[in-house]
């Protein structure tokens, strides 16, 4: 076990941080799936609290196997990893998997192991990194507009088409965060500002050809102007039906909670082990629950910059927040659903949430994160060795 820490680098405060989320993410979900073993109509509670220690184990190993690769190999990989998440996007599209006679087509079965995979979460991270290396790459260049359209803009539209369809919340995202990582990474304003357009434009284009059209983006469109429109709304519908019960169990939870495995809207909530599992955590902890969930994903956001800030290369600060940003953002985004502060957009809480998939790319990212912590380590503890095994007289010479 001694030999095992000792090989674990990088930033001993995101390992706390992410063990801690981990170890506490056992409690809601057990809670919760008693209403996944209803809904289901099969397992046990049990049952589904072993699934998801397992799916926690797969992803702290995905950390610690990503957390040894040299993070300068991110940039090869992100080359490889392109085209191959594009194909997967595509096949994921064309396929329109059905899951348990509901709309899945942002999943693909994965052949022999029987499970799910979204691939659209795979997608943002691998595009987050290829615009960090073109960002590292033309750093010190003047580019133009025309210039950065094919190897920037091009893959960044192509893959935001393929998940618009099926998820709009998720395009979204990766694409606020790929401008605020250009705007990090000193891409030039008025450029932005084209690409806003842009986007907005082929946004509207969509919408507009989905009602033209209806058959051809079967009940995406109407889904997310509803769930607009319902938050938008003063009055309550059978469409607020899940944010109502999660108001509920927040208003239940006071300022202590009810309790560890007390919460009833749980047995209410169709999500409550995942989209809306922040609601729970507020029944069972109360206000104080809920607000240490905002501090520690705060001290996430707080090491994330530490991290990039101490990154000697430009490449490895803007890899840290194209891998953290997103994980932080999505937090605050699950938590503001829970609270009405945004319209229910279906993101998970990262490391707490049940599910596969947002589990393991959450560590695949958080392993990226520790590499770039970990290079910045060994540098340190290679300038401390060769000081120590500098020659006494050689040091007194150089201050002389």
């Amino acid at each position: 076990m001694q030999e095992l820490f000792k090989n674990i680098k990088g930033d001993k405060a995101i390992w706390a941080v992410v063990a801690l989320l981990a170890l506490f993410s056992f409690l809601p979900v057990y809670s919760a799936s008693t209403n996944l073993v209803y809904v289901v109509g099969s397992g046990t509670t049990f049952g589904y609290l072993l699934k998801h220690g397992i799916l926690l184990a797969l992803g702290v190993a995905i950390i610690y196997g990503v957390h040894k690769i040299p993070y300068r190999y991110f940039k090869g990989l992100s080359i490889i990893a392109m085209p191959i998440t594009i194909l997967l996007l595509i096949y994921t599209l064309a396929q329109g998997t059905t899951i348990g006679g509901a709309n899945a087509s942002r999943w693909i079965q994965v052949p022999f192991v029987g499970i799910t995979f979204q691939t659209s979460t795979l997608a943002s991270i691998v595009l987050l990194i290829h615009v960090a290396r073109y960002l590292a790459k033309i750093k010190k260049e003047k580019i133009t507009f025309k210039e950065s359209i094919v190897p920037l803009w091009l893959p960044v539209f192509l893959v935001l088409i393929l998940i618009l369809p099926a998820n709009f919340s998720t395009t979204a995202i990766i694409f606020l965060m790929v401008l605020v990582l250009c705007f990090l990474g000193g891409y030039p304003w008025k450029y932005l500002a084209a690409i806003v357009g842009a986007g907005l434009l082929g946004l509207t284009m969509f919408v507009l050809t989905a009602k033209a059209f209806p058959g051809l983006f079967p009940n995406r469109v109407d889904t997310w102007i509803s769930r607009v429109e319902n938050f938008a709304d003063e009055g309550d519908s059978e469409a607020d039906y899940q944010i109502e019960r999660a108001k509920i169990a927040i208003a239940t939870g006071g300022i202590v909670g009810v309790g560890a495995g007390k919460s009833v809207m749980k047995n209410f909530l169709p999500q409550s082990s995942s989209d809306f599992i922040y609601a729970i955590i507020i029944e069972e902890y109360g206000l104080i629950g809920g607000l240490t969930m905002v501090f520690i994903y705060l001290l996430l956001l707080f090491r994330i910059v530490i991290v990039a800030h101490k990154s000697e290369s430009t490449f490895g600060k803007l890899l840290v927040i194209a891998a953290g940003l997103p994980i932080v953002f999505q937090a605050f985004i699950n938590m503001a659903v829970a609270v009405e502060l945004f319209p229910v957009t279906g993101q998970t809480l990262p490391l707490v949430s049940s599910g596969g998939t947002s589990i393991w790319m959450t560590c695949l990212s958080i392993g990226i994160i520790l590499s770039v912590s970990a290079k910045r380590q060994e540098d340190l503890e290679q300038i401390e060795e060769e000081a120590d095994n500098q020659n006494p007289l050689d040091i007194l010479s150089e201050q002389l």
